[in-house]
């Protein structure tokens, strides 16, 4: 345990634990580290012990971040016993039917509820001993994870309540302040976004809003219940999800009209309110996910939502159909009279980010796989054990020379494939009776070839 000097304030915590050490945790971790005594908990040994050795593999958090004055790093249960805040950012997945899956939020709520029950009975003994207790407050545990109104308090709180043995508002109460993580971006940060806080009664949203206004600059925002910090934050990413595809619908609709899609946007951001969304491939955790927790809820309850999962199911067909672009150009290119070699350029969800959980690049690669393509694929942010893992072939850096290609595909525009020059991608072309393929999702090489220089495509 860490200790840490210094009056104790009744609205803070003596000791956070954040449940979960991903993407939301981590940075949840660090922030308070340097400001309490807080232990980061983890099921995976590996994972705690990359971030004990000052290693992030998601690289987002620096060795200095991970050396916070105050915070260590755990996957054993009994190191979380003493803390009074617990703060639980776990994973909100579906399973193959497209179904919410709690198993992570109902496996991270026994941990905490076992951390009470040892908490409560480790008090008990000190006061039969005859020691008073200084901790007048009961421990706090706040969801971050991203689920569907009521889920908290209908699906989380009673696997608290059995596995501590303690009632809501009677030996522990509950908040939810819903994460709002944008991986890459280093502007949006924990400290820099609004954070909307909730709890159970208004003593406990105060200890909550208190508690996240040591880390959170931009200040917290106080919902009036639980249900509505849930229900806020799953339309944040429902609506993304919903631009994102109107967007997509309107590129595939504009490139069958022989136009330029990008040109069209371009052309409606000189209104003041046009939202700049853009096209592409949506994948992670979070976008792909969120719209199903939403209409399960609305399953629920009767009520059939229209327009939630009609994006989902556009940018969802998104792989496909970039990959048929993609044939229909190496047709047009005469490079479909034999297996075809395409390097698919990044394989992660998203630029700068290692992450590939959802990755629309794998339905892609298995379409062109269809078509009879030979496809290798290079990351540079990916380990190549994982590439190798999901069963395609890994392809070395492509611009230190070797393999030439009928065709590439940057599906992923990281800032390692912006610096190379055009020239450079002509080089890794094969020759043939034309021009090779450049399919380029983002469009980071627009308007970079000569007219008759490639067959180049983009959203």
């Amino acid at each position: 345990m860490v200790n840490s000097a210094g009056p104790h304030d009744p609205l803070l915590p003596r000791q956070l634990t954040v449940i979960g050490l991903g993407y939301v945790g981590l940075p949840l971790a660090a922030a308070f580290g340097r400001v309490l005594p807080t232990v980061g908990f983890d099921i995976s040994k590996t994972r705690v012990a990359e971030l004990q050795a000052g290693s992030d593999r998601n690289r987002e958090l620096t060795r200095e971040d991970l050396s916070a004055t105050y915070l260590s790093f755990t996957s054993t249960e009994t190191d979380i016993t003493e803390s009074d805040f617990f703060i639980v950012a776990v994973p909100t997945p579906v399973d193959a039917s497209k179904r919410p899956d709690l198993t992570p939020l109902v496996s991270a709520s026994e941990v905490v509820g076992r951390a009470i029950a040892r908490r409560s009975a480790l008090r008990s003994s000190k006061e039969g001993a005859g020691s008073q207790s200084s901790e007048p407050t009961m421990p706090i545990v706040v969801y971050e994870s991203t689920v569907y109104p009521g889920c908290t308090e209908e699906d989380c709180v009673p696997v608290v309540q059995r596995a501590s043995g303690q009632a809501a508002g009677v030996g522990f109460k509950v908040g939810y302040s819903p994460e709002r993580i944008n991986p890459g971006d280093p502007d949006h940060t924990l400290a820099h976004v609004t954070k909307v806080v909730s709890g159970q009664d208004s003593a406990t949203l105060e200890r909550v809003a208190a508690t996240y206004g040591l880390v959170v600059k931009a200040g917290v925002y106080r919902a009036p219940d639980i249900r509505t910090a849930e229900a806020a934050k799953v339309i944040e990413n429902t609506q993304r999800d919903q631009n994102i595809a109107l967007m997509n619908e309107l590129s595939m609709l504009f490139h069958q009209m022989g136009m330029d899609s990008r040109e069209v946007f371009q052309a409606a951001r000189t209104k003041w309110n046009f939202l700049p969304f853009e096209p592409g491939l949506v994948g992670g955790h979070c976008i792909p996910v969120d719209p199903y927790y939403l209409a399960h809820k609305a399953q629920e309850i009767g009520f059939h939502t229209e327009m939630v999962l009609a994006g989902r199911r556009t940018n969802d067909s998104m792989a496909r159909y970039v990959a048929i672009e993609s044939v229909r150009l190496l047709t047009k290119a005469r490079r479909m009279q034999h297996p075809p070699r395409v390097l698919v350029m990044g394989l992660t969800f998203k630029e700068n980010v290692p992450d590939v959980r959802n990755t629309q690049v794998v339905p892609l690669i298995a379409e062109l796989q269809s078509w009879g393509a030979k496809v290798a694929v290079y990351d540079p942010l990916v380990d190549d054990k994982i590439v190798r893992g999901m069963g395609f072939e890994v392809a070395s850096n492509p611009f230190l020379g070797g393999a030439r290609y009928d065709g590439l595909v940057i599906a992923t525009a990281h800032a390692f494939f912006r610096k190379h020059t055009p020239q450079a991608y002509l080089g890794l072309l094969s020759s043939g009776e034309g021009p090779g393929v450049l399919v380029d999702v983002k469009g980071i090489l627009r308007d970079a070839f000569k007219s008759g220089e490639v067959f180049y495509w983009a959203l």
